[in-house]
Order: C-alpha cells, then sequence, then structure tokens
C-alpha cells in the first residue's frame, strides 16, 4: 500500500507528547491519541464522555488522566454517540461516558472518568485456545460507534456490547429493536477466521473477516448484518440480519479487496482497490444505504441496496482514510486532498446551520475540502479524518496538526470557540499549557526553545555536588527565567489574537496578511481613527462578518445582562423574605 515518507527529522522523544497519532469522533466530542500513550478529549462534556471527570464542555483539548496502580500507556481509542473507548498497550479496556445500554463493558451509571473493563480479564478466548497471560484476555483492537462498543481480541475474535443487534430474528410482527448488552459478548460467527477490522452504525455492523484462520493479505471477505431498513447492510434488499452475512460485492470471487470501513447512521462505506492490479497505487471509495442528504456521493437522494462506486472522485488516487457523521462522509487521499459529502455542502451541519443562499444545500457528489496555506488546498502529510454527527476533523501534518470544520457548539472543534466553521481551521494543539517546538524548515528540525538550554543547564549544575554558582552564574539563569515568562505571556497573546480575529472572520490569524499595510507601519495611533480606516479597507463579505459578529456579541452581551438582573432581583427577594420571616 502507498505511504508518505516521513521527511522531517526530530532530535528528541519528548516530540511523542506532542504528535497525534490516532483520533476519534462522537456525537460531538473528539479524542486524540498521542505518541507517548496519553489522551486529549474536548467537546460536549454531558454524561462524562470527555472522561475529565466533569460534565463541562471543553473548547480545547484537556488531557486524560487514567487512574491505575500502574502507568497507562493507550495505544488506541474509539467514540460513540455519548461515550468513549480506551485501548492500552497491555491489552486492557477502558471506557467512560454514556452507560445507558451497558457501552461501557458493565452495568451501572454513566462514568465521568475512565474505568477499566474488568470482564475482559480473566476471559478465555471464544474459540477455547489457552492464553498465555496470567491478566485473560487480551485485545487488539476497538471501535464504537452509536451506542455499541466493539473489540477485536489477539485471535481474531470479535466481541460486542452496548446496544446491540439482536442474535435472534423477531418473531412474525414484531419489529426489529436493539438489545442492551451490559457484558462484552463473542460473536461465534466467525470460528477458524480471524476479524481484522470492523465498524458499526446506529443500528447496523461491517466486518473485514479473513477467508481462511489468518490474514494473509488481500483475502478478506466483507460481512455486514443487523438494521437494514435503508439498505445500509449492501445485501441487495431491507430485510433485518441477525448473523453476519457476505456482501457479495466483496466476496472470495471479486475483483476487489476491502482495506477501510466506516460507518453512518444509517450509511456505509467501503475503501478499495483491484486485485491483480501489480503495484497498489490507486482505490475507489464504495458507498450503500441511505443517501437523503447526499451521503452516498453518488448524485442523488435515493437509498442504495448494493455497494456503488463514488465515481466524482479523481481517478489513480489512493485513498488512506475514511468516516462518515450521521449523514455525511471523509475521505482523505495520499497526498492531502480531502473531500466530503452529504448533509449542508458536506459539513453534516444539520438543519439549523445558517447558510448563505450561495453555500446551502446538500452536497450529492464529493466536494473538496481546501485549505489556503503555503501548501495551497492539500492537507501536508495527511494521517486520519474522523467524522463526528455535524463536525469534522483532519489529522495530518505527520500528526502535528489538526483542522476541524463544522458544528461548533460545546467547543467541539477544538479551538477556543462554540460557532460553527465551513472552512478548515486549526485546533488548539499543543494544548495552551504545553511549550511548542519551532520547526526550522531548512534545518529539517526543531531549534531548542530557551527552556531547553535552561534545563540542559540546571542538569549539568545537579552534577557538579562542590559548585558554588558565581553571580554572573546567577544572572544568566536570572535572565534566562526573565525571557521564559516573556515567551509564555507572547505564546498566550499570540493564540488570543487568533482566537479573536477567528471569532470575527472566521480565519485564523496571520499578521503578514491579515493586517492593513498603515497598521505594520505604525508605532502608536488613535484607536477611532485606524478602526475607520479599517472599515474602509474591508471589502463587502469581510464587513458582512463582522456586523453578524457584532450582532451576536451584542445579543450574548444582552442575555449576560438579563441573567445578572434577575439573579439580583431573586437575591433580593430572597433576602427580604427572609428578613420578613425574622
Amino acid at each position: 500500500m502507498h505511504h508518505m515518507a516521513d521527511t522531517r527529522k526530530y532530535v528528541d522523544s519528548g516530540n511523542l507528547s506532542r504528535r497525534v497519532v490516532s483520533i476519534a469522533a462522537g456525537e460531538s466530542h473528539t479524542l486524540a491519541l498521542t505518541g507517548d500513550g496519553s489522551v486529549y478529549s474536548w467537546g460536549r462534556g454531558t454524561f462524562g464522555r470527555l472522561g475529565t471527570g466533569s460534565e463541562l464542555d471543553r473548547l480545547f483539548p484537556a488531557k486524560i488522566e487514567f487512574n491505575s496502580t500502574k502507568p497507562v500507556k493507550i495505544v488506541g481509542v474509539a467514540a460513540g454517540a455519548y461515550h468513549s473507548l480506551a485501548l492500552s498497550d497491555d491489552g486492557s479496556v477502558w471506557s467512560w461516558g454514556h452507560n445507558t445500554y451497558g457501552q461501557l463493558g458493565f452495568n451501572g451509571e454513566n462514568s465521568m472518568v475512565p474505568s477499566l473493563v474488568e470482564v475482559f480479564n480473566g476471559l478465555s478466548p471464544p474459540h477455547g485456545s489457552i492464553t498465555n497471560s496470567e491478566t485473560g484476555l487480551k485485545i487488539s483492537s476497538i471501535k464504537a460507534g452509536g451506542m455499541m462498543s466493539l473489540a477485536i481480541d489477539d485471535l481474531g475474535s470479535l466481541w460486542i456490547w452496548g446496544n446491540c443487534p439482536p442474535q435472534d430474528p423477531p418473531n412474525e410482527g414484531e419489529e426489529f429493536s436493539l438489545v442492551a448488552t451490559y457484558t462484552p459478548t463473542p460473536v461465534w460467527n466467525f470460528h477458524g477466521q480471524t476479524v481484522v477490522k470492523v465498524a458499526c452504525g446506529s443500528e447496523h455492523i461491517v466486518a473485514l473477516v479473513s477467508v481462511g484462520e489468518t490474514h494473509k493479505g488481500g483475502d478478506l471477505v466483507c460481512y455486514s448484518w443487523g438494521s437494514n431498513n435503508h439498505g445500509q447492510l449492501g445485501l441487495g434488499d431491507t430485510n433485518i440480519r441477525t448473523t453476519p452475512q457476505i456482501i457479495e460485492t466483496f466476496n472470495t470471487k471479486s475483483n476487489w479487496a476491502a482495506y477501510e470501513l466506516a460507518c453512518g447512521a444509517f450509511h456505509t462505506s467501503i475503501l478499495a482497490y483491484k486485485k491483480g492490479d501489480g503495484e497498489i497505487n490507486k482505490s475507489v471509495c464504495w458507498c450503500f444505504g441511505l443517501g437523503d442528504n447526499g451521503q452516498l456521493g453518488l448524485g442523488t437522494t435515493k437509498k442504495a441496496l448494493v455497494p456503488d462506486i463514488v465515481r466524482s472522485l479523481p481517478v489513480n488516487l489512493w485513498l488512506i482514510s475514511v468516516d462518515c457523521g450521521l449523514f455525511h462522509t471523509s475521505v482523505v487521499s495520499s497526498v492531502g486532498d480531502v473531500w466530503s459529502w452529504g448533509m449542508e455542502n458536506g459539513l453534516g451541519l444539520c438543519n439549523e446551520a445558517s447558510f448563505n443562499e450561495s453555500e446551502g444545500g446538500d452536497a450529492l457528489i464529493p466536494r473538496l475540502i481546501s485549505y489556503n496555506d503555503e501548501y495551497g488546498s492539500k492537507f501536508p502529510y495527511p494521517i486520519q479524518v474522523a467524522c463526528g454527527a455535524a463536525h469534522t476533523i483532519l489529522l495530518a501534518d505527520n500528526g502535528y496538526r489538526l483542522w476541524s470544520w463544522g458544528r461548533g457548539r460545546s467547543g467541539v472543534l477544538g479551538n477556543g470557540q462554540v460557532n460553527d466553521f465551513f472552512d478548515p481551521n486549526l485546533v488548539l494543539w499543543p494544548p495552551l499549557q504545553e511549550v511548542f517546538v519551532k520547526y526550522d524548515e531548512q534545518q529539517q528540525y526543531p531549534i531548542p526553545q530557551i527552556h531547553e538550554y535552561k534545563n540542559e543547564y540546571k542538569k549539568n549544575d545537579d552534577k557538579m555536588d562542590n559548585y558554588k554558582k558565581s553571580d554572573e552564574n546567577m544572572d544568566a539563569e536570572k535572565s534566562l527565567v526573565d525571557i521564559t515568562e516573556i515567551e509564555k505571556k507572547l505564546l498566550v497573546m499570540e493564540r488570543y489574537t487568533s482566537m479573536l480575529h477567528s471569532s470575527v472572520f472566521g480565519t485564523p490569524f496571520k499578521e503578514e496578511n491579515d493586517l492593513p499595510m498603515f497598521l505594520n507601519d505604525a508605532g502608536s495611533f488613535d484607536v477611532g481613527k485606524e478602526w475607520e480606516k479599517m472599515l474602509e479597507s474591508y471589502d463587502d463579505s469581510t464587513l458582512v462578518r463582522l456586523e453578524t459578529f457584532y450582532r451576536n456579541m451584542l445579543a450574548a452581551v444582552k442575555d449576560k445582562i438579563m441573567k445578572k438582573k434577575i439573579k439580583k432581583m431573586v437575591k433580593e427577594c430572597l433576602e427580604s423574605s427572609t428578613n420578613m420571616s425574622d
């Protein structure tokens, strides 16, 4: 398969904490996994889905703590609608968030912090093999969607729990209904086969499974089961399936080899390449299921009962990642092109979003998501795309930068704001408390910051037991501390400026492009006069954005004033009633 070469050279392992290796998106929250095994979350906090110990929303990445007697290194993350999963390097699974249907792996209340899925400890694999681990079953990958959780163990067996499809077909006259499953349960149908990848929507599951006992590359068959009311199983009809069925497009005789899966609420997307093509360097996206909002990318709003190729995508490209939101789909190519299609111009924004007349409507075919940067419209060194209910997150730049767009409510975009973004905007990464490493484009390595020199100075100092600091050394260290503090304050100011600029204009702040010429050269100036000049220099679209921002801000201020007045009145009433009772 096609892989992008990493041309960057980094000098220390400390960068692992800043490099995101995997992302996952729930209904209105996002998870990011870093190279050092840490997990960050942001967005809506209800039900404890962020794992921060609180139901408060987080507008930018917050680190999750795992309460364990030994260090926990996470190697995988997954997000359902309102819950989250994490896989540690010892093969154990952690869960947090919503648990009404047992999607956390136990029968109990919602959890606001990560808790170990204890049931896997001491369990044997369903195939009857003896595990060599004293702690029991080892899980090798996890996935979640809707109210469901999925896991594959290191022997290739599939486990499911949460709001799952029933194992027995409904009796005549009965409607299809999901079953709350509080304990991870093995799927017995794949005995003698290896489950390689799996995905699930609101009510259906798809899986890539080996033909034989082991996976030998290109020998995968695609199965689906669960609800099929919109054809999301790709089996040619709308009948439910309680046991896995092979999707004929990707059976053993097929010319197509599937390698990636994704499920929306009621649709499915599969990435595949043609077998026997020699060097594998081009692939296609197949979609099927509900098409009401164009989420199939087939140019129509009709449902598709069997997989169909999204033919509007360019040919001769390699697609590295696909994901589905509730009613939209996104794919990324190896060279950094990103396409989205489906609800509200492919943004998945749902009908309450406000658009200009030219922007409205669903995207029935792929829409190229452009990013105007020094790289042009392509995103550098892409890794993965993740779709929430109405937002999209892209991991690129070898894991050092994330972009987001779509609905911004509850801070799900991770840019410190709660308004919608119709174009990609940088996530605040690393978090504000992290120190950035500057990147020298010519030298291809990070430029050490002042704090690194300071730390090196301290290490050398500690080695010299009999060393007595001279006045000169003391002054040098004090200067380093002062510069470090200034650097931190400057970083916060830069971020504050960027957030303010994004709030008003919808794009990140870039000093050389965004400041009018007369401000660049100004030493000091009259704010009133310069404001007039700025308004004069802006075009109509910028002025409209300014007006929208002003109205929103004014409404928020009026709302806050009203709330404070009501609070004051209530307080006065309470005080007067207390005085009367005295």
